[in-house]
């Protein structure tokens, strides 16, 4: 094959296909350049002036690297892989590089393998990056717990390009040796580390990078991103449906900054996907913003491919793969053809998609995750001594459009029923559900904006236990134990009855629906959420889901309580 594709590369022989009259995006040159596109197997072989046994005339259209998501979770886009790479072909994404903590936290090896086993063979590349903390903490009751050890076999897979986040900065810092020894494998196999340290500055960063750790997606301020590149760290611009980083790290997208720096969506629901899209959703607002669309594509294909070693991906260039996205136009990045290894996958040309069926069925371990006896609202009341009651309470406030949260101090009601409205606080429940412990922490949330009913969920990062907001006990249990008996999911209740549910029974995390039916069901929930009091500027699945990650300041809850994230204490919340 080299020997033809050498010949069709110096014009001897005709190419297999030749995009003509194209205006290129040059990610090398950061410019546009007019010429054909010559491919030969699964190869960009030439640019310049080609014939071709099949041309498609690109006049007035704009040909780029088709898109790499540098870091995200199909779990949070709650889809099975071959419906998630269903959803985002059209998108001219061609890649992403997944971590799969969220179902290694809930079934350990054998979620890994699930997500390996059922991403082969797509139209869309579903690289992996190992998960370094399951649990994220001590303090989390995961389903399940990975050593250095345990890691070790899957660098075998050549899908395998990472270690994922290494969110515990804190046991890095301290010198936690499995966590090294993760770090230690991942680079003595070749392999990229990424981090997750949102706020660290100074010194303690300087320890953090020498430890080994290459990037970071939790930068939510310019200056915080402009530090870690200048210390030689890679900055991932995300941009997902709870975490909205794009704005502030706009400067990013200029000199030097551009080189070190990539796009992705870390956590996207399946609504967001179908209506505002993927890397190219990403590329449309920071355009928008002001970005140098060369430079935004650059960002979002090249670099991401360079930093996790994909040498042959991301540049439309010859000896790259021709992975490649055909768009109407640079402002809206409306997407017309999308090539994967040289083939039309999305287009006027694409075969069409037969669906893809799952290599194996799912183990039960996957399937059945849920070990929680039956809730009644005396689960969900504090337990104080009425007769000599708390002074003050503990509470945590939501940043709008941050994974970031803050902590209230405020006086004690005369009676706490659930709820102080007239101050937007509500109850918040975090159960274990793995493994049957019965351990339930309580607390209280402020800027939710629930107003009635509540609200649970088994998706809650990083180990997904079990999750209600509520104003009244009785429908929090009432929602917990529907999405116990549907084996995870979403559940709303009010009035006792519940109101809306989703079924998500892949370690209560995904479903095999498509996502046109899962995001109309998604748009239900939030509708119904919105009537019960959640602002419009919050998302109530997402936002809720992030409230137990004991990882991301300033304080969150866990099935043991309260956490201070800095100091990875246990709080009190009533004193």
């Amino acid at each position: 094959m080299i020997i033809r594709q050498i010949q069709v590369a110096r014009g001897t022989e005709s190419a297999d296909l030749v995009l003509k009259n194209g205006a290129i995006v040059n990610v090398f040159t950061e410019a546009l350049e007019r010429a054909d596109v010559a491919i030969c197997g699964d190869r960009i072989v030439g640019i310049g002036m080609y014939d071709g046994k099949r041309e498609i005339d690109c006049t007035g259209r704009f040909i780029a690297p088709a898109f790499l998501d540098g870091h995200m979770h199909l779990e949070s886009t709650m889809l099975c892989p071959s419906e998630f790479a269903r959803a985002v072909l059209p998108h001219g994404t061609s890649g992403v590089i997944a971590d799969p903590h969220e179902i290694a936290n809930v079934c350990g090896k054998a979620g890994i393998e699930y997500m390996l086993s059922h991403s082969e063979g797509l139209p869309v590349d579903i690289f992996f990056a190992l998960s370094s903390c399951v649990p994220a903490t001590a303090f989390d009751e995961s389903g399940a717990y990975l050593t250095a050890e345990d890691l070790l076999p899957f660098y075998q897979n050549p899908r395998v390009l990472a270690l994922a986040e290494v969110m515990d900065y804190v046991g890095v810092l301290d010198g936690k040796r499995d966590l090294l020894q993760k770090i230690a494998d991942a680079r003595s196999n070749g392999r990229v580390v990424d981090g997750h340290a949102p706020g660290l500055t100074g010194k303690d960063l300087c320890g953090y990078l020498t430890a080994g750790v290459q990037s970071d997606h939790e930068c939510s301020r310019a200056q915080e991103a402009t530090e870690r590149i200048a210390r030689g760290q890679w900055v991932m611009v995300r941009q997902g449906t709870a975490a909205k980083n794009l704005a502030a790290l706009m400067p990013l997208f200029a000199r030097p900054y551009c080189e070190r720096a990539m796009l992705a969506t870390d956590d996207r629901d399946p609504s967001d996907l179908l209506r505002e899209g993927h890397i190219d959703g990403i590329l449309r607002q920071a355009v928008a913003l002001g970005a140098d669309p060369c430079i935004a594509i650059k960002m979002g294909s090249f670099n991401t491919a360079q930093y996790f070693g994909l040498s042959d991906r991301g540049a439309v260039a010859p000896g790259y793969r021709a992975d490649l996205v055909v768009l109407r136009d640079l402002e809206s990045f409306q997407v017309e053809r999308v090539y994967h290894a040289g083939a039309e996958q999305y287009g006027p040309d694409a075969m069409p998609q037969t669906p893809i069926t799952p290599h194996r069925k799912a183990e039960e371990r996957v399937t059945h995750s849920f070990r929680v006896k039956h809730l009644t609202g005396r689960d969900f009341c504090f337990s104080y001594d009425k007769k000599d009651p708390p002074k003050q309470m503990r509470v945590i406030r939501l940043q709008k459009g941050q994974l970031l949260t803050e902590e209230v101090i405020i006086d004690f009601p005369v009676a706490l029923d659930g709820v102080c409205k007239a101050q937007d606080i509500c109850k918040l429940a975090v159960i274990e559900r793995h493994k049957g412990t019965g351990h339930i922490g309580l607390g209280l949330l402020q800027g939710y904006g629930l107003k009635e009913g509540a609200i649970a969920s088994s998706v809650a990062h990083d180990s997904h236990n079990l999750i209600v907001a509520g104003v009244a006990e009785e429908d929090m249990a009432a929602a917990a134990n529907a999405v116990c008996e549907m084996q995870g999911g979403w559940a709303i209740a009010c009035g006792g009855k519940i109101a809306a549910s989703l079924a998500l029974p892949i370690a209560g995390l995904m479903s095999e629906s498509p996502a046109e039916i899962i995001a109309e069901q998604v748009e239900i929930l939030k509708k119904t959420a919105r009537s019960l009091g959640v602002g419009e500027g919050i998302d109530p699945f997402m936002t809720l889901a992030f409230l137990s990650l004991p990882v991301i300041p300033k304080v969150k809850l866990t099935t043991r309580g309260l956490i201070d994230v800095q100091s990875q204490t246990l709080r009190p919340v009533l004193f």
